[in-house]
């Protein structure tokens, strides 16, 4: 039986059914779960939130039925609630912000995410079933983000520690898709599968060692096939697993095949491959090539491309690659470009008119060889222009002070 209480009324020992806040006002991940946790207790009854539901059926009950919320105060809440629901659930057009808009609550949605994630893994770790409906509020507030401007999420996602990698690769290929997804004309249900689909593709991880997974040197042949293995064994923990779609069962399994048939685990070639599967290909690859990793350092997103544009024609299905390129710019956020004046600029978003000309924050001359004071140039409205791509790790300083990355 679901109960409205006070938090102060809560105990260990509940099965907390909805928490009533939003997502991003309380710092649980899970829409559903049970307090057996005094950290979570603690954390519960400090975070600011009054009131959640509970369901007796799976936990502990209140000691006194007149800690439930009033019969009449409680119809007028669900009324309330389900109109928020109702708003929550409608179409509706997300304005789009700019970066330094969008990065401080970028970055907020990314903590929580890998938060998330390394929970949520933590369990398949362990050999029990994912609770995924937990998962989609989360991938909704990453689509939201995306929607708004989706240069900041990807840009923090790129960034991660060796420890954090699959957990963080997985929240940054679940943004792409829902990127990636946006391009190719996907909406509602399809588009919020897509980004599902992305953050589970890598669970069957959690079945292989980390001393294989973060070897520094060269795998054997051995260690390579149990690398290989992981598809098949993510599909496992996932067709165990209550409300998994069968989208996101078929990226788990085939993002690591090819459009040529050498892919793994089963070979699978042409139209044979799903839309999703071809999309999680080309996502999980770009991520991979563009971080730092124990055994190499990640590839500048712009020679990802140029590297991944080479092997398209056996590898990657080509419209999905061209809607990928469309989506994160041939000059990605944070990419350092030396233009024709002979300045140097980082991009800090993408101009609607191409992706030739983005929008870019100069910084330093190379003509005196000093630092310039800071200005942003639309190169879409400029005569000056893009010469060529500079070592971006060269100045990480710069970037992280003109950006907040």
């Amino acid at each position: 039986m679901l109960k409205k209480i006070k938090v102060s009324d809560v105990r260990e020992g509940m099965y907390l059914q909805e928490i009533c806040a939003s997502w991003m006002d309380h710092p649980f991940w899970r829409k559903s779960f049970l307090l057996e946790d005094v950290k979570d207790y603690n954390t519960l009854m400090t975070c600011g939130v009054t009131e959640v539901w509970i369901d007796t059926d799976k936990g502990l009950d209140v000691d006194d039925d007149s800690a439930v919320l009033s019969s009449g105060e409680e119809e007028k809440q669900k009324v309330e609630d389900e109109l928020v629901k109702l708003a929550h659930e409608s179409p509706k057009e997300i304005r789009r912000v700019s970066f330094n808009e969008e990065v401080d609550r970028a970055r907020r949605i990314h903590a929580k995410a890998r938060d998330a994630v390394v929970s949520m893994f933590g369990e398949a770790r362990m050999g029990r079933a994912l609770q995924v409906e937990n998962a989609a509020v989360l991938v909704d507030e990453i689509n939201q983000s995306i929607a708004r401007n989706s240069s900041a999420l990807l840009s923090l996602a790129r960034l991660k520690h060796k420890d954090d990698y699959t957990y963080l690769h997985s929240v940054a290929v679940c943004g792409l898709m829902l990127a990636l997804g946006r391009q190719l004309g996907l909406l509602g249900r399809d588009l919020q599968e897509a980004g599902m689909a992305g953050l589970l593709h890598d669970v069957g991880k959690m079945m292989i060692s980390d001393a294989v997974l973060n070897k520094p040197g060269r795998l054997t042949d051995e260690e390579f096939n149990i690398v290989k293995s992981h598809p098949f064994k993510g599909w496992e923990v996932l067709k165990g697993s209550e409300g998994v779609s069968g989208i996101s069962l078929d990226v788990c399994l085939h993002h690591h095949e090819r459009v040529d048939g050498n892919g793994y685990p089963d070979a699978i070639s042409g139209d044979d491959l799903t839309l999703f599967a071809r999309m999680g290909a080309v996502c999980d690859v770009y991520d991979a090539l563009t971080s730092d990793r124990c055994y190499k350092h990640g590839w500048e997103p712009g020679e990802a491309l140029r590297k991944m544009a080479e092997w398209k024609n056996g590898h990657f299905d080509e419209t999905i690659f061209h809607a990928f390129v469309k989506t994160v710019g041939i000059y990605p956020t944070n990419t350092v470009v030396r233009l024709k004046s002979g300045r140097l600029a980082v991009v800090v978003d993408q101009s609607e008119k191409s992706l030739l000309t983005p929008i870019v924050k100069v910084f330093f001359s190379t003509k005196s060889g000093l630092p310039v004071a800071p200005e942003m140039v639309d190169l879409s409205k400029s005569p000056d222009a893009i010469a060529g791509m500079e070592d971006t790790a060269k100045w990480r300083t710069e970037i992280n002070r003109l950006t907040g990355i």
